[in-house]
């Protein structure tokens, strides 16, 4: 993989503060997994309360679904302004949550003001092409096991 693709896999591990894996968690509503995530943004500082808003109201426009068991939530381009600092939330549901006829498993939020994101999809893209790493992301109970898998993967 390119130098670029290793940074933005590392950059997620950076952008990822251990009390932001919020893993084993009971089925919910997708709804309500989007107010967990935006709550875990808010908890961390990452964001003001408004921006967790934002995303329940991008959600209904689009779903954040991406495959692979996997939705990334987020704000909308108004509400980048909510945004403290870059940053991600990793909420895992094992037994799945009904996403408009989808199942999610693994809601990564994502907090960015600039174009951060880009990199952090991409690497993420990345990673759910592996599907051993992304079964791993879905099941595993150790939040070191997801930095591990989010930091090393581009690089594998």
């Amino acid at each position: 993989m390119s130098d670029s693709s290793t940074g933005a896999a590392a950059g997620i591990a950076a952008l990822l503060p251990r009390e932001a894996i919020k893993l084993g968690l009971p089925s919910t509503t997708r709804e309500d997994a989007v107010e967990q995530a935006g709550a875990v943004l808010v908890s961390i500082g990452a964001v003001e309360s408004h921006y967790a808003e934002a995303m329940q109201e991008r959600e209904q426009m689009v779903s954040s679904f991406v495959g692979e068991g996997v939705a990334i939530p987020h704000g909308t381009n108004e509400a980048k302004k909510y945004v403290r600092r870059a940053s991600l939330a990793f909420l895992q549901f094992p037994d799945g949550i009904d996403w408009e006829g989808q199942d999610v498993k693994v809601a990564i939020a994502i907090a960015a003001a600039a174009d951060e994101h880009l990199a952090v999809m991409s690497a993420l893209a990345t990673i759910l092409m592996d599907a051993d790493q992304a079964e791993a992301l879905r099941s595993t109970d150790d939040p070191d096991r997801v930095l591990a898998l989010l930091s090393n993967t581009a690089r594998s």
